[in-house]
């Protein structure tokens, strides 16, 4: 099922780029963003917006500042503006239905963007994250098989925080249950900040008398806070992370971040912005070039959804990141350590 999936994926974007030229001259799409401070929104919103451009149609946004109180009064005003289809990064699973009704009363057809909505009236589109979670282990353990990890996990109203922590424990449940792993430290973190995460593993290596011996943490944001506490503490430990963030994958070439799993936001972007525009001009959700089924949700809620496959970057193959223009070579390998891949 996940090979059908990437290759469906694969083959979305030119299909339905076709398909929006063909639906799009007028249409206004808006973007209702959680969080947009975080690095990685602002390549998103730049493929979200050349696709858009390219397509005809136009692009308008708010920001809900890490509030879901804030992101219902955003919704509302992007429907105000003539908004024919939305697309939506929410910041809480549950506090977003209001949103959801609003847009359905009002006949608008909404991309749930990289974060569940589990609402069959959304067309779910991400990463496999379950399957990022597992890479992050797998990359991790490889690295350091037993002793006593830590796990920062993203904000509690996430659903991809409890996605990437059920692909980990997929990997590492059995060593855990063995006793070769031992998890000291486990913490969600609100809003995925990186001060916040960075809070959570202070705490847990004063817990553990600074005893912790490798990191999982569920993005390249907190695993940045996650090395700062150990930094400060003199350790060097292994630590995933993901999202391909600039200063993350430096941190993979200078040895203090082990993997950051790398899901190319330009890739979903351009994808987002041409199933909203395809919803629009009145293109079922299942007749989405490559949707899928699918009901892995909380709830069971069965909905059309497409998940495209992600990338590990470690010291192995950073040259991936770099011949794919996501970062420049200088930048990627300032202070790089020896034998690191395009450095």
């Amino acid at each position: 099922m996940k090979k059908f999936i990437a290759a469906a994926a694969a083959t979305f974007t030119m299909a339905a780029s076709t398909m929006a030229m063909a639906e799009s001259h007028g249409v206004t799409v808006g973007v209702s963003w959680s969080n947009f401070q975080e690095e990685r929104w602002k390549t998103d919103e730049a493929a979200i917006k050349a696709a858009l451009e390219a397509a005809g149609a136009s692009y308008i946004s708010a920001d809900a500042q890490a509030s879901a109180a804030k992101q219902l009064t955003d919704i509302e005003a992007l429907i105000t503006q003539g908004a024919d289809a939305l697309i939506i990064l929410a910041m809480d699973k549950d506090a977003i239905g209001p949103a959801i009704d609003q847009a359905d009363a009002e006949g608008i057809p909404v991309v749930g963007y990289d974060r569940l909505i589990e609402d069959d009236r959304t067309f779910y589109l991400t990463f496999d994250n379950k399957g990022v979670g597992r890479i992050i282990a797998e990359t991790v353990t490889a690295a350091q098989p037993e002793g006593n990890f830590a796990i920062i996990k993203g904000d509690k109203g996430d659903p991809n925080a409890l996605f990437l922590l059920e692909g980990m424990m997929e990997v590492i449940g059995d060593d855990v249950e063995s006793g070769k792993i031992k998890i000291v430290g486990e913490a969600f973190t609100d809003g995925w900040k990186p001060d916040n995460a960075q809070k959570n593993m202070e705490q847990i290596l004063t817990a553990n008398n600074n005893n912790v011996d490798a990191v999982l943490a569920e993005n390249d944001g907190m695993a940045g806070g996650v090395i700062a506490a150990l930094e400060a503490q003199g350790l060097n430990v292994p630590v995933g992370g993901q999202d391909g963030d600039h200063a993350a994958l430096n941190r993979v070439a200078r040895g203090t971040q082990t993997v950051s799993v790398w899901k190319d936001s330009r890739q979903l972007g351009a994808a987002a912005a041409d199933i909203a525009v395809a919803l629009a001009g009145g293109t079922a959700m299942s007749d989405i070039e490559g949707a899928v089924k699918w009901s892995g949700g909380e709830k069971g809620v069965e909905m059309n959804a497409i998940f495209l496959a992600p990338t590990p970057v470690t010291k192995d193959n950073i040259n991936v990141v770099i011949d794919a223009g996501h970062i420049a070579k200088d930048k990627v390998c300032a202070g790089a350590m020896d034998g690191v891949a395009g450095c």
